[in-house]
């Protein structure tokens, strides 16, 4: 059984339908989805609580996603700070092209999680 607490920086409170930031750590929400066989589950939106600082909002990001027990993260783009921290809690960093939806962003990394 394959299990997954993605988070993925979003551009507002669609769901897994709204549009995948391309920003991280300044992105206005993250959707947070539990990965079990391929199913989705527990689709959570969250307010981005570092959204407006202008300094070190990865690492505040970092630390709440921790927090939610994510163990996998989907982005468009990483900071440096927010790569070494993510790496040294084990947690999957997964690029992908900016512009797409969550809900395709998670398809199409499915393949991923298999292994």
């Amino acid at each position: 059984m394959v299990k997954a607490r993605v988070a993925i920086p979003t551009k507002g409170k669609g769901g897994l339908e709204d549009v995948v930031s391309e920003v991280f750590g300044r992105a206005r929400t993250f959707t947070v989805a539990d990965l079990e066989n391929g199913d989705l589950r527990n689709v959570k939106i969250l307010e981005n609580p570092a959204v407006s600082y202008k300094h070190g909002a990865g690492p505040i990001v970092v630390k709440m996603l921790l927090d939610l027990n994510v163990n996998t993260v989907i982005a468009t783009e990483f900071g440096p700070g927010v790569s070494t921290l993510l790496n040294q809690h084990n947690v999957k960093i997964i690029r992908i092209p900016a512009g797409r939806s969550v809900k395709e962003s998670i398809e199409d990394v499915l393949d991923k999680f298999e292994k």
